[in-house]
């Protein structure tokens, strides 16, 4: 019943033994043990963290663009027609030939018209003839109602003394009212001399505009489409002479969606790749008000200088408009993914060195990677390992050194459409 009791004595002799002589040796034993087990710690927890790749980005100002498909078109296409009917006499121009305003089309056969002008002149010269008569007529009436006045006068006053009848009376009265009929008839006679004149000088014009139209003639400086009409040809009112079309300057035609219309304004700098590979740029001269019934499209137009005709009409374009610049990062196209709900965005390393999915917005894709916005102006972007974490898993970053020579971000206008299937560098 004693031998519990001596082994207890025994542990605590021991203990004080080495609590008392042996001090150090104990403390240096109890702080290794407690090394071991942070040192285990922190095994673990590097363990548990996921390496990946990042980069740290600063957000720079890129000129943003629309991108829009169109085509070319003509500034000016006429298909110029007839006003009256008659035969061509004038040999055909070519198609494809430079004509300059003015220029003769197609010349019609005069037919009588020649002599229904001289016809006009002479009614025109005879109606002239007539004004003196009729303003003489007109005098001469004049005249006749003061005599008349004067006799009618004279009765009054005679019949009023006792020293003239009442027919005479009536009968200066009547005298009166005679000229006056005449003075009127003479007045109208007048008018009627003017209108004739007025009458002839119409008929006079309307001659000379028949003969004028037989002309027919280019509107403005361009290119013919089609052949003039051919000689011999019965050309009828409304009937073709020729097409003819004005390619400088020359309109590069876009539909915009409703939804990014207000994002251009009239004046804006603008850039196209034909598909013959020819670069241009412009201006933005034309935004429509009123959007396409079908495709709720706004129809932009864009001038462009052609003056080597090397652009024709009707040509394929690819075109970015520029817009108001934004604040973004450039970014490898690989480092994109998408969260759970299939919003596309990149994975970013937080402040408490975690992952977090932020969304992204694309302005625009470049040879050199992606323009993109929706992160803060500085921020460090996982490139490599995203795809293995996800929002609040701890990280081990290591950190890519970036390319300081980069290029700054370029105008949208200049940056060619073609470009944006290549891969970023990495």
């Amino acid at each position: 019943m004693r031998f519990f009791p001596l082994i207890t004595a025994a542990v605590v002799t021991a203990f004080l033994y080495l609590l008392v002589f042996e001090r150090q040796a104990l403390l240096a034993f109890a702080q290794a043990a407690t090394g071991a087990t942070e040192e285990s710690t922190e095994l673990e927890d590097e363990i548990r963290r996921v390496s990946v790749v990042a980069i740290q980005s600063d957000a720079r100002t890129v000129e943003d663009g629309l991108v829009i498909r169109g085509e070319t078109e003509a500034i000016r296409d006429v298909v110029v027609q007839s006003e009256i009917s008659g035969l061509v006499l004038s040999e055909p121009l070519r198609k494809g030939a430079l004509v300059e305003e003015g220029q003769l089309l197609c010349q019609l056969d005069p037919g009588t018209r020649e002599a229904s002008l001289a016809e006009a002149r002479a009614g025109l010269t005879e109606a002239r003839t007539r004004v003196p008569e009729a303003e003489a007529r007109l005098s001469e009436a004049d005249a006749r109602i003061g005599e008349a006045q004067i006799e009618l006068n004279a009765a009054q006053r005679l019949s009023e003394g006792g020293f003239a009848s009442e027919t005479r009376v009536a009968s200066a009265q009547a005298a009166y009212e005679s000229a006056q009929a005449g003075q009127r008839a003479a007045d109208a006679g007048v008018s009627a001399a003017q209108s004739s004149i007025e009458s002839a000088e119409a008929a006079v014009a309307a001659a000379e505009k028949d003969i004028e139209r037989l002309s027919i003639r280019a509107p403005f400086a361009g290119l013919l489409e089609t052949d003039t009409a051919e000689r011999g040809s019965l050309l009828q009112p409304g009937s073709t002479c020729a097409t003819v079309i004005q390619l400088n300057p020359i309109k590069l035609v876009g539909f915009v969606p409703e939804t990014q219309v207000n994002r251009i304004d009239v004046g804006a700098t603008a850039g196209a790749r034909l598909a013959s590979g020819r670069e241009v740029t412009g201006k933005v001269t034309f935004i429509s008000r009123s959007a396409d019934d079908t495709t709720r499209t706004f129809r932009v137009e864009i001038n462009v200088d052609n003056e080597d005709l090397l652009i024709r009409d009707g040509q394929t374009a690819e075109i970015v408009v520029q817009s108001d610049g934004v604040s973004a990062h450039l970014v490898p196209q690989s480092a994109m993914t998408l969260n759970d709900e299939g919003v596309l965005g990149l994975r970013v390393v937080s402040e408490d060195d975690t992952a977090l999915f932020q969304p992204i917005t694309i302005v625009r894709d470049t040879i050199n990677g992606v323009w993109i916005t929706g992160l803060e102006d500085r921020a460090d972007i996982i490139v490599v390992g995203h795809e293995f974490v996800i929002d609040g898993v701890p990280v081990q970053v290591t950190y890519r050194q970036t390319d300081s020579a980069a290029p700054e971000a370029t105008p949208a206008v200049l940056q060619p459409p073609e470009e944006v299937s290549e891969e970023p560098n990495q």
